[in-house]
């Protein structure tokens, strides 16, 4: 299933900037040589940056956030799932009626496939976030970054989905994902709405941050890795108790991020 941004045909913003710059260069080496340096150190320091800001879709057509101008918003973990807080946080969205997609790591989920199932039994979404979470993935080589999430495709399939929905380690892309993406029918998925928890190490005042950002049609990001900081894993689910009542209490409805696209995260696989 393809998303709308992988047309054929569809031209990333990189590409025109950098079109522009060699113009801009040319022109400008006219009137002097040393000019011509200026569009091009511009568009290099574009192309260094751009990756740092996930809801911008520089290299590739990124989906991070919703369109319905509804107060809803999605609730999305990275990098589990973890034995310690995914099978308690599964029961705190349970008691919420809350339903999130978990952007699993394929090395975690051949580890605890139980919890895999767990998530998808109370009706949650899963989405691919790379077999290794290696934060330099997108330094590697494009066969590196096939193969990290074509074996995370793979491995869950095993467990009867097929996600269509990708989630960059660290929200950082790069120009090679978007041909890799295309390869695999998946969509980069990113965020709008974070707390820079670092992977759960700073999950004080995790809830105010949120809930200061939320606002209708966000993409929600979280992590349901155990807490590493002086905070324990009760502190943690505490705060997200906090979050889900508070998002409340601020008129904002959570829903699947499906829902909140108007398209699918992840498809089921029918049996033989």
């Amino acid at each position: 299933m393809k998303y709308d941004g992988q047309r054929s045909g569809y031209v990333s913003p990189a590409a025109v900037t950098g079109v522009v710059a060699i113009a801009l260069a040319f022109m400008m080496s006219l009137f002097h040589v040393v000019l011509a340096i200026i569009p091009l150190a511009v568009f290099v320091s574009l192309c260094v940056a751009a990756p740092f800001f996930p809801s911008r879709g520089f290299f590739l057509p990124v989906v991070s956030r919703g369109h319905t101008g509804k107060p809803l918003v999605s609730l999305t973990f990275d990098d589990g799932p973890d034995p310690l807080t995914t099978r308690p946080l599964l029961q705190l969205l349970a008691r919420h009626t809350a339903q999130a997609t978990f952007f699993v790591t394929g090395e975690r989920a051949a580890e605890y496939g139980d919890l895999i199932s767990d998530i998808l039994e109370h009706g949650h979404e899963i989405g691919n976030h790379s077999y290794s979470h290696d934060p330099f993935l997108m330094l590697r080589r494009s066969d590196t970054l096939y193969r990290e999430i074509e074996s995370t495709q793979t491995l869950l399939k095993g467990f009867g989905i097929s996600p269509v929905a990708f989630r960059p380690p660290v929200g950082i892309t790069n120009p090679k994902l978007a041909n890799v993406l295309l390869q695999q029918g998946l969509a980069c998925v990113t965020f709008t709405c974070r707390a820079v928890d670092c992977g759960n190490r700073c999950i004080s005042g995790l809830s105010g941050k949120i809930l200061k950002k939320a606002k209708p049609d966000d993409i929600i990001l979280l992590h349901d890795v155990r807490p590493k900081g002086s905070i324990d894993t009760e502190g943690f689910l505490h705060e997200i108790d906090l979050i889900l009542s508070g998002l409340k209490n601020k008129g904002l409805q959570v829903v699947p991020l499906a829902e909140l696209l108007g398209r699918p995260v992840m498809v089921r696989i029918k049996g033989d």
